[in-house]
């Protein structure tokens, strides 16, 4: 298996949550955890069962953090040629018989963005758009056939804001 690339963002923004759930949202819970337990009778408590269901998601979040953090690769647009697609960068690009272009970033889901969709570097979008640069045509196999996709334009990381 590929270790997970993450740009430096992404990597301090999953460090901070691990920070707050080991921390702060732990204590929240616990503290939540008490106070419904103190209510008296579990079997029928639903503040406790939610508490405690609550906790089990954090602590399931917080391996997946500590997974990803553990294994990941901090990589840079900025490793590469400015005008070539690498994890981090945003990607335009235009499917074959289709006008409309669309924006992807190249990278993690957890690289989350509200503007744009990711696109994994390890899907077959994603592999076929790494080192691509505008004006390229690149093909993948998606289970309904073979694509064609020309990439537009690549922007680096920095140029996101």
């Amino acid at each position: 298996m590929n270790a997970p690339q993450l740009t430096r963002a992404a990597y301090e923004r999953l460090q901070e949550e691990l920070a707050h759930l080991t921390g702060p949202a732990n204590e929240a819970i616990t503290a939540q955890i008490a106070a419904a337990r103190a209510l008296g009778d579990l079997s029928e408590n639903g503040d406790y069962h939610a508490a405690r269901e609550e906790k089990g998601k954090m602590q399931g979040r917080i391996q997946q953090i500590q997974a990803l953090l553990e294994n990941a690769v901090v990589v840079s647009p900025d490793d590469g040629p400015a005008d070539c697609a690498t994890v981090g960068s945003l990607v335009d690009l235009r499917f074959d018989g289709d006008d409309d272009t669309e924006r992807y970033l190249l990278g993690s889901i957890e690289e989350r963005h509200d503007d744009y969709d990711v696109v994994s570097p390890a899907s077959p979008l994603g592999k076929a758009m790494i080192g691509a640069r505008a004006g390229d045509v690149v093909r993948y196999e998606a289970p309904a056939g073979a694509v064609e996709v020309t990439i537009v334009a690549v922007a680096a990381a920095e140029d996101r804001h």
